[in-house]
């Protein structure tokens, strides 16, 4: 690859917690005419990305955790779309690194690596790349409300993956029972939120039926929480296989009303299920 000074002095946020090979990218990439911005950790990096603006982003996959790496290019990504994002990985995390593909990173660098060829490696980049298409960003719940069908899917086939909840023999219909009606609640309350950490003053009728439902079916207080864990889960996997999407602004505050509303629908499920007189239906 020939080297190449570039003509305009970009702008490159270096992120690695190794200062020596942080120091040798820096100075590499600033003899070449970049203006680079280095940051030792996440949280820095996070930091400055909230608040300059970057046209490319390098990043070492571990700082010390195997996840940081993506943390960056995410909010990078995210925050300015049009940055072209690097991630620098070793050997051994090449099957790891290659997941950065889902997070949208333009290339992969594996070490060891020239450095003298990284700042030409930037440039030409920067030359071949294309405005990034801009993507129309969706709250929680829009995402929660256009993925209803697949999250009452996802959540049957996990259910039925469970040896103590596939014991109660139930139909898909009976065993779905009021579940899409939770998950309309749960849309409503997160589009009209209520303070996070304060149960809802509205309660879920959808709530009281599903306890009554389970204890007619036969299931126990235990199975009653199992069942209701199993819908967080596959909630917050159905905002992970949609963060391309995600508005990040108010992504947090909907995820705790997720949890809260959640936890106050099992509250209203048990009481409803431990109100019910009669014996259950055996499996």
């Amino acid at each position: 690859m020939t080297q190449t000074r570039t003509s305009v002095s970009h702008r490159v946020l270096l992120v690695d917690d190794d200062e020596a090979v942080r120091d040798m990218m820096s100075r590499t990439l600033e003899g070449k005419g970049f203006d680079v911005v280095k940051a030792a950790s996440v949280v820095e990096a996070l930091k400055l990305i909230s608040t300059e603006t970057f046209d490319v982003l390098i990043t070492d996959l571990h700082m010390p955790n195997p996840s940081d790496g993506f943390a960056v290019v995410t909010a990078m990504r995210h925050s300015q779309p049009d940055a072209l994002t690097l991630l620098v990985s070793g050997y051994p995390d090449v099957k790891s690194a290659m997941d950065a593909i889902l997070l949208e990173a333009d290339e992969i660098i594996v070490k060891p690596f020239e450095a003298g060829k990284l700042a030409d490696l930037v440039h030409h980049k920067l030359l071949a790349r294309q405005p990034s298409a801009r993507v129309e960003k969706e709250r929680v719940a829009s995402i929660l409300q256009r993925c209803a069908s697949s999250i009452i899917d996802n959540w049957l086939t996990r259910v039925k993956k469970d040896k103590d909840l596939s014991h109660v023999s139930l139909t898909d219909k009976e065993r779905t029972g009021y579940l899409s009606k939770l998950i309309e609640d749960l849309i409503v309350r997160l589009r009209e939120p209520i303070t996070p950490g304060v149960e809802s003053s509205v309660g879920s009728a959808a709530a009281v039926a599903h306890g009554k439902l389970r204890k007619r079916q036969g299931y126990t207080a235990g199975m009653l929480v199992h069942d209701s864990r199993i819908l967080q889960v596959t909630l917050f996997e159905t905002l992970q296989n949609n963060l391309s999407a995600l508005d990040f602004s108010l992504l947090l505050p909907d995820v705790m009303t997720i949890a809260d509303e959640v936890d106050s629908q099992l509250t209203q499920t048990m009481d409803s299920y431990m109100n019910v007189v009669g014996k259950p239906v055996a499996a």
